[in-house]
């Protein structure tokens, strides 16, 4: 009997007849000999170091060595290398911002498809390797497009998308204006809400569509006839509702809000980022500080509403609530920096021409970034945001191979970032 014990233990433990091998190094396709890069986990930069390519992903960050052999090899050593930047707040599938309030309406869902097609390729080719379409008057198109790019069939960066707006009937993320809201198209109301019951149905419905996301409407907006900005929306129920729905999914929820009563309504449901945060108060500022709220706040683009817009007749409600609303912002703005309220890079590109996404930085750093915290927020913050920091936004092994270069040094003058020498997206160099 305990010899058969002792056949049968040896069998369990047996010791294989072969030595395991040791698991063996990937094999590495391409190698980027690097100037400079940007390490924006540390804040610092390294020199005298290559990236190791296997695929879409980064294998080693390390000091070069000898060259391996049958490797591609790229040479950026006269560069500064970045992580692929990031834009959290924009509008690829959409027909553009202009003095026409019809022009969505005349758009079909295809053409706007198509047209969100060319944005996607400015967007990529100026350096923003990952996006967050924070919604479309076409409900699901943004969701068609991430699908198309995903897929291979157009170029473009990675989406994250809120498939349309969460909005009350007439509010902040309706086509007002144009027609009677009754008459408008399906897929233009998709997301309109009364009450708490009809906000969760609305959630399901854009998370089941295909949404990573949801984007609700808190306050009135600049850029919508009938709302204005710092007046709130959306109940606090209603939102709750949103975000309760969505936590079950294990999705989160962004609120556009400019006035300082919707931001504190919409922290209060529970949201993770507020749009655009306009008239922020002191007690909002401290509310998202004390919450960990994250900040999307597009600095830039009342600029360029007040100069083309002017210029080109946009309608002077959209006019007049921007000048209202620009120089506040970026007060606001400078304050959350000095108390470290956590903040994203997020343009509304859309209301300008998709592919000026760079433009901000300069604002960012004039409001009290420095150039490294302006970087950091279109990089490794803005994948903290997404909840993707394991595979984007920062140079590291394991994070896709998503890189940008630039001839000038971005730390030294961040408007170097306005027009990037070159571009990869998961390995593939995009020019």
């Amino acid at each position: 009997m305990r010899v058969a014990a002792l056949l049968a233990l040896a069998a369990t433990t047996a010791i294989p007849a072969f030595p395991v091998a040791a698991q063996a190094a990937p094999a590495i396709d391409q190698y980027v000999v690097a100037g400079r890069i940007v390490d924006v986990a540390s804040g610092t930069v390294l020199t005298g170091h290559c990236i190791a390519i296997t695929a879409d992903r980064i294998v080693t960050v390390e000091p070069c060595r000898a060259q391996p052999e049958n490797v591609k090899r790229i040479d950026w050593s006269a560069y500064t290398v970045l992580p692929g930047l990031m834009d959290l707040h924009t509008h690829l599938a959409d027909a553009g911002q202009s003095a026409d309030l019809a022009l969505p309406l005349k758009t079909s869902p295809a053409a706007t498809a198509l047209i969100g097609a060319k944005n996607a390729r400015d967007t990529l080719n100026a350096g923003f390797t990952t996006v967050r379409d924070v919604g479309t008057y076409r409900g699901l198109t943004d969701v068609a497009l991430k699908d198309a790019i995903n897929a291979g069939r157009v170029p473009g960066p990675r989406m994250f998308v809120a498939g349309g707006y969460i909005t009350r009937p007439g509010g902040g993320g309706e086509l007002n204006g144009v027609v009677d809201n009754e008459k408008l198209p399906a897929d233009m109301r998709y997301g309109v809400t009364v009450g708490p019951e009809q906000a969760a149905t609305n959630a399901e419905f854009f998370i089941e569509e295909g949404a990573d996301f949801l984007k609700m409407i808190a306050t009135g907006a600049v850029l919508a006839i009938g709302t204005e900005p710092g007046e709130p929306e959306l109940s606090v129920a209603e939102m709750k509702a949103v975000v309760d729905t969505a936590a079950k999914r294990g999705v989160y929820v962004t609120a556009h809000a400019h006035g300082a009563q919707g931001i504190k309504n919409a922290i209060a449901a529970g949201v993770r980022s507020i749009e655009h945060a306009s008239l922020i108060d002191d007690e909002a500022l401290k509310l998202a500080k004390a919450k960990g709220t994250w900040l999307v706040m597009d600095i830039y683009n009342g600029v360029y509403i007040d100069a083309i817009g002017t210029r080109e007749g946009w309608p002077e409600e959209y006019l007049r609530k921007n000048r209202e609303t620009t120089d506040v912002q970026r007060a606001g703005f400078a304050k959350a920096v000095k108390m470290g309220v956590r903040i994203a890079y997020g343009t509304d590109s859309g209301v300008y021409p998709h592919g000026f996404n760079a433009r901000q930085f300069r604002y960012m750093v004039r409001y009290g970034m420095t150039a490294m915290q302006a970087i950091q927020s279109a990089t490794i913050r803005a994948a903290e945001l997404l909840g993707k920091e394991q595979d984007l936004g920062s140079i590291a092994a394991g994070h896709y191979a998503d890189l940008v270069a630039v001839k000038a040094d971005p730390l030294a003058d961040i408007a170097a970032l306005e027009a990037v020498d070159h571009v990869m997206k998961g390995g593939e160099i995009i020019r």
